[in-house]
């Protein structure tokens, strides 16, 4: 369904990129990256919450603007970086556009400047400010991995119809369903996705208020809301993104691990029993914190809206999931290091065994030699 052209849409595109860069993050203050001051994120929410609301609050770094050519022409584009005490910092860039059409914003996937794209922008910022933070960072990753992204396309509310009334942004939504799944799994030709993939693509939705609406898929999403009230919704999203960018790492630690530990139980082992028992108690020891530090960050639930879009999020990343599969590998490795561990007594009981035995030997032989 085409929108009328005197019909459009006015917002901005947000690109959040996790980065998962250390072990951790000294707990010294960090007064500014970039030569930019660090200041404390804060966030306040407009929709119905209890008395004792809590959000998590990281440091946040807001860097200068800059100008760049988009498909749409001469844009201002602003970054803002947030420090995370998981060894982890999320670069969020956003971009303003104004189109006609909803499908016409498909081009901001993978967006390009007439420099460059602006993935290659926001990898080599990450790596300007991790070479800057190099002495806050605690086990530092050596090389930088790959970012867990994440778009969302933030209409301006109202939406309008074809009559430049205000819209119900739900009834909005529904008439124009598909367009919206073009736009989230990045299909340019619209009338080819099915009505399946259409559905299920845009399955994960809420709205609060009559002119709000979060539609939620795996790569992308869609937000229309008043723009003083983006900061609130994005943030979640932010935060679930950088779980699955430190979920995704913790599991590849873990994978390490334990194909180290199978390849030390064979017959001939690289390392001693007693390496492989304090690598693994001190793996056990990273991972229970970093549990720890990762719910830290999702102390927001305070308000029941951003916990049902966490949620919705949450379970379009499958976190569940990754939660539940590190655990079982956890369990495996305190499995394997049971093993150890019963095998490290057996053999320190076997060994005093012989040393009792061999005393007694003495003993005996003195004895003997003292009846001759």
């Amino acid at each position: 369904m085409k929108t009328d052209a005197s019909v459009r849409y006015s917002g901005e595109v947000v690109y959040i990129y996790a980065f998962d860069v250390a072990y951790d993050t000294a707990r010294k203050p960090i007064r500014d990256v970039l030569g930019r001051p660090v200041e404390q994120f804060t966030v306040d929410t407009n929709k119905r919450s209890p008395r004792q609301f809590f959000f998590y609050k990281p440091q946040m770094v807001r860097l200068p603007p800059m100008e760049r050519v988009g498909p749409l022409g001469t844009v201002r584009v602003e970054r803002s970086l947030k420090l995370l005490p998981v060894g982890a910092i999320s670069i969020t860039v956003r971009v303003p556009f104004a189109v006609n059409h909803v499908e016409e914003l498909v081009a901001f996937h993978d967006l390009q400047f007439s420099n460059g794209s602006l993935h290659d922008e926001v990898r080599r910022l990450a790596q300007d400010v991790v070479a800057e933070l190099r002495g806050h960072l605690i086990r530092p990753q050596p090389q930088l991995p790959e970012e867990e992204a994440y778009t969302v396309f933030c209409i301006t509310a109202p939406v309008l119809n074809a009559e430049n009334e205000p819209m119900n942004a739900e009834q909005w939504f529904h008439a124009h369903r598909r367009q919206v799944a073009a736009l989230l799994t990045q299909e340019e030709e619209i009338e080819r996705l099915s009505k399946q993939e259409a559905e299920e693509s845009t399955a994960r939705y809420l709205s609060y208020y009559e002119d709000d609406l979060v539609v939620i898929d795996w790569d992308a999403a869609l937000l229309v809301d008043a723009p003083a009230d983006f900061d609130e919704t994005l943030y979640i999203m932010e935060l679930a993104n950088l779980q699955l960018a430190e979920l995704e790492a913790y599991d590849r630690l873990l994978d390490d691990a334990l194909e180290r530990s199978y390849r030390d139980l064979g017959e001939r082992p690289l390392r001693s029993r007693g390496n492989i028992l304090r690598e693994l108690r001190e793996i056990r020891i990273d991972m229970a914190r970093f549990n720890d530090e990762l719910s830290n960050t999702t102390k927001f639930f305070g308000d029941w809206h951003l916990a049902r879009i966490y949620e919705k999020i949450s379970t379009r990343f499958h976190l569940g999931d990754w939660h539940r599969n590190i655990a079982g590998k956890l369990k495996t490795l305190d499995e394997l290091y049971q093993i150890l561990k019963h095998d490290q007594n057996n053999r320190v009981m076997v060994w005093l065994e012989i040393a009792i035995v061999v005393l007694f030997v003495i003993d005996l032989v003195v004895l003997v030699m003292g009846l001759k």
